[in-house]
């Protein structure tokens, strides 16, 4: 545990507040998981390997703009966050005809396929770069465990985002891996992937839909 954090007994305490509440977070089913579980059905543990890690890897402007204070510019221009919005609504819409029309990262056929891995971690990284409610999020989350006394505010904010994002790349592989493992018995039944292709291009618009309906 960091030195920093050991500075007072209720430090520990808020540790464990921030892992667990991190945790709750991360597992939560959102469009990153979504698209890792889908990579790891379309095309096995490396692809879902390498989306888990553009997802992770996509989180970090936010986190970066959440620390610099420019989450705040977001969320007070109206303008500048529904062009973002609207950004990420394209994008994810973009994904869902792409399932469809087996024209993407995640295509779903028994016979797999072998696209560029850095297609898949790029798109998983415009996945959640294209979301504004992340940076928002991280604006409200993690000052909540900075003591409001810390003697080093941004050197506790770099630490608590590094162990975030650790924890989504950790929950991540595990959630790209189990879908790995489904896979394995899915491909021998062709006609399943038809059904995956609709639930998954559905899923991304019912995610397009929701980030639509949303005001920052």
């Amino acid at each position: 545990m960091p030195s920093l954090l050991r500075e007072k007994p209720e430090a520990v305490v808020v540790w464990v507040e921030f892992l667990i509440t991190s945790l709750i977070v991360v597992v939560a089913p959102g469009t990153g998981v979504i698209y890792t579980v889908g990579v790891g059905l379309a095309r096995g543990t490396a692809a879902s390997f390498a989306a888990a890690a553009g997802c992770t890897c996509g989180i970090i402007p936010h986190m970066a703009a959440a620390i610099a204070g420019l989450a705040a510019l977001l969320h007070t221009s109206a303008v500048l966050f529904q062009t973002f919005k609207w950004a990420g609504i394209l994008y994810l819409l973009y994904l869902a005809w792409s399932i469809l029309k087996d024209d993407g990262p995640i295509q779903f056929k028994a016979e797999g396929n072998t696209g560029p891995l850095n297609q898949v971690a790029m798109t998983g990284f415009l996945v959640n770069i294209l979301n504004p409610k992340l940076s928002i999020f991280f604006l409200a989350f993690l000052p909540q465990f900075i003591p409001a006394d810390s003697a080093s505010p941004l050197a506790q904010m770099f630490i608590l985002s590094f162990v975030f994002m650790a924890m989504t790349f950790a929950v991540f592989i595990c959630y790209g891996a189990f879908a790995s493992r489904v896979r394995l018995y899915v491909q021998r039944t062709p006609s399943v992937f038809t059904w995956l292709k609709r639930g998954f291009s559905a899923a991304f618009l019912l995610l397009a839909m929701r980030l639509a309906i949303q005001s920052n």
